[in-house]
């Protein structure tokens, strides 16, 4: 019984460690790559409203996402998600709609010009 307890007691103690070592790990890879400034606020902003609320991403602001990283977009994400403000958002469907963004933004990047 009290080998239960104990379980219990370090698999809670894991999963708290783990949300912190997100936290860290978000913050650094953002410092590190500098994330903060290689988008513009206004799309930034746009990039934002598609994933957190209901909007959509203009064809520069997906030249600035991409060319922000896959790296920094997912971590920007996840740091966003660990705000309290947003406790109340599902994860899974912010994660979702990031990865949709994404690859929205990324063949668009990729699709040859139509000829004129």
């Amino acid at each position: 019984m009290a080998s239960l307890h104990v379980y219990s007691v370090l698999v809670v103690l894991l999963l708290a460690c783990g949300a912190v070592m997100a936290t860290k790990e978000n913050d650094q890879i953002i410092k590190e790559k500098n994330c903060e400034t290689k988008m513009g606020l206004p799309c930034f902003l746009e990039a934002f409203t598609s994933i957190f609320e209901t909007g959509s991403i203009s064809n520069k602001c997906c030249v600035e996402l991409v060319v922000l990283g896959k790296v920094c977009h997912s971590a920007l994400v996840r740091w966003t998600l660990e705000n309290p403000l947003f406790k109340d958002l599902s994860p899974a469907t912010i994660i979702a709609k990031s990865i949709q963004t994404w690859n929205n933004c990324l063949a668009l990047i990729d699709s040859p010009s139509p000829s004129a």
